[in-house]
């Protein structure tokens, strides 16, 4: 008897903004920037998955990993798709589903450029309490979801530490 894998569950617009309310720094230094990329790594090596990975804050790249069957178009797609968090403060997978919700595309409705933005999952507001949105945390080479879902498992085993 074979078994046909659970369909992933789409997080709901609301699941995505809880995730962004909870997911905040109490501050974001260099070395939480290379604790947390490097976490990603080790994430990622463990699932043997072949993701490029970046952490801006205020416009400087301060952590980036290519790891095995990553790609440059990776490059590309991390820029698209933080270039949307720092656009709208909000995680690109959360972007892209307010537009859904709404019976449309980002691509269709947003009139920004699509090869300049992505709302695409995998880039995530790196948020300090007090302060606001300053910077991203972005993986991409998974499916969409995965890449979103990568980043808020990393988030959230870095912010328990804490």
């Amino acid at each position: 008897m074979t078994t046909t894998p659970k369909p992933e569950l789409t997080p709901t617009v609301e699941e995505l903004e809880a995730q962004e309310r909870r997911l905040v720094f109490r501050r974001f230094t260099h070395d939480d920037a290379w604790a947390l990329g490097s976490l990603l790594v080790e994430l990622a090596r463990e699932r043997q998955a072949p993701v490029a990975i970046d952490i801006h804050r205020a416009g400087q790249q301060l952590f980036h990993a290519a790891l095995p069957g990553s790609t440059p178009d990776n490059d590309a797609w991390i820029a698209r798709k933080r270039r949307v968090v720092e656009r709208y403060g909000s995680a690109s997978y959360l972007v892209g589903a307010r537009f859904r919700a709404k019976g449309t595309t980002f691509e269709e409705s947003s009139r920004l450029d699509p090869d300049t933005y992505a709302a695409h999952g995998g880039s995530f507001p790196v948020t300090v309490e007090g302060v606001g949105v300053v910077g991203a945390v972005t993986v991409s080479g998974l499916p969409q979801l995965q890449d979103h879902r990568l980043v808020v498992e990393a988030l959230e085993h870095f912010l328990s530490r804490a």
